[in-house]
C-alpha cells in the first residue's frame, strides 16, 4: 500500500551506501571500523538482537567482537571489560545489549562506555547534547524513527508530535529529537487520561508502549503518520506492534507496519553510528 513506510528499504538504502564508504576506505589501505557487542546471559531475545547486529556488521564490512559472558558474571568482571574496549583503539563502537541481568546496574554499565564509543547514544552525555540541541551519537531507535520521517517528507517545524511512552531508550530521546526540529511535542504514557484528546490532533504519533494493539484507529486524523515502535509477541510466535494496524492504515496518511518498520531502521542506526565514531576517531 502507498501509506505503509518501509523500514526494510530505507534501512537497506543506509547500510549499502555505509558498505560503500568502508569498501573504499579499505581500499585506501585504511583499517576497517570495528564494533564491540557485549552480551550477558541467556535472553532468547538478545541473542537473536545480538546476531542480527553481526550480519549487518557482515554485511557493510565493518568487523565485529562478540564478548558472551555468562548470567552470574558479576559488575566488576563486565566493567573491567568495557573499560578494555574503551582503551582499545582499533575498536570503534560498544554496545552493552539490553537488559542486563537483574543484579547488575545498567546506567553504571553505560556511563562506564567511552561516551565516543557509545554506539546506542545512551550514555549521559550523548542524552544531555541531544537535550541541548548539540546532538554527538544519537540513539538509534528514535533516529531511526526519524530518517523514516525524512523518507516520507515530512515537514517538522510548527507541527504536533505526541509520543507515546517515556523510556530512556525511545521515549524521551524520541521527543527530544522532534523538539530539536520544531515540533510542538507532548509526551504521553499508556494512563495518561484522555488520550485521544491528544492524538488526534497530531501530525506524527510515535507509539512505544510495550502493549498488545494499544490503541486503533480512531485515536487519529486523516492526516497522521503513525510510528509503532512496539514489538509485541502473540501466542502463535507471530508479532504485532502497539497500534491496530490493519483498522488504522485505511484512516491515516502513513504508518508503519510490525514487524519491517522501526525495527531494521534501529540496526541500521547503529552501523551508523559505528561508521561515525570510527570517521571521528580515524579521521
Amino acid at each position: 500500500m502507498q501509506n505503509i513506510i518501509n523500514g526494510k528499504l530505507v534501512a537497506k538504502t543506509i547500510l549499502d551506501g555505509i558498505a560503500v564508504k568502508v569498501a573504499e576506505k579499505s581500499n585506501l589501505g585504511y583499517r576497517v571500523p570495528c564494533l564491540a557487542v557485549v552480551l550477558v546471559g541467556e535472553d532468547s531475545a538478545s541473542q537473536v538482537y545480538v546476531k542480527n547486529k553481526k550480519l549487518a556488521c557482515a554485511k557493510v564490512g565493518i568487523k565485529s567482537l562478540e564478548y558472551k559472558l555468562p548470567q552470574h558474571t558479576n559488575e566488576q568482571d563486565l566493567l573491567n571489560i568495557v573499560r578494555q574496549l574503551n582503551e582499545n583503539n582499533t575498536v570503534d563502537g560498544i554496545l552493552v545489549q539490553l537488559p542486563l541481568p537483574k543484579h547488575l546496574n545498567s546506567k553504571l554499565v553505560i556511563d562506564t562506555i567511552s561516551p565516543d564509543k557509545d554506539v546506542d547514544g545512551f550514555h549521559r552525555y550523548n542524552i544531555g547534547s541531544l537535550a541541548l540541541n548539540s546532538p554527538t551519537i544519537c540513539p538509534c531507535t528514535p533516529h531511526g524513527v526519524i530518517e523514516l520521517l525524512d523518507s516520507v517528507g515530512f515537514q517538522y517545524s510548527g507541527k504536533i508530535a505526541v509520543v507515546i511512552g517515556a523510556s530512556n531508550i525511545v521515549g524521551r530521546p524520541m521527543a527530544l529529537e522532534l523538539l530539536n526540529r520544531g515540533c510542538t511535542v507532548t509526551i504521553c504514557n499508556s494512563k495518561t487520561p484522555n488520550l485521544k484528546n491528544f492524538t488526534t490532533v497530531a501530525d506524527v504519533v510515535v507509539v512505544a508502549v510495550g502493549r498488545t494493539r494499544f490503541i486503533n484507529r480512531d485515536y487519529f486524523n486523516a492526516n497522521a503518520i503513525v510510528i509503532d515502535v512496539g514489538i509485541n509477541r502473540l501466542e502463535d510466535g507471530t508479532i504485532c506492534g502497539d497500534v491496530d494496524f490493519e483498522s488504522t492504515q485505511a484512516v491515516v496518511k502513513y504508518i508503519t507496519p510490525v514487524p519491517g518498520g522501526v525495527g531494521p531502521m534501529t540496526i541500521a542506526m547503529l552501523i551508523k553510528n559505528t561508521f561515525d565514531c570510527y570517521n571521528k576517531r580515524e579521521f
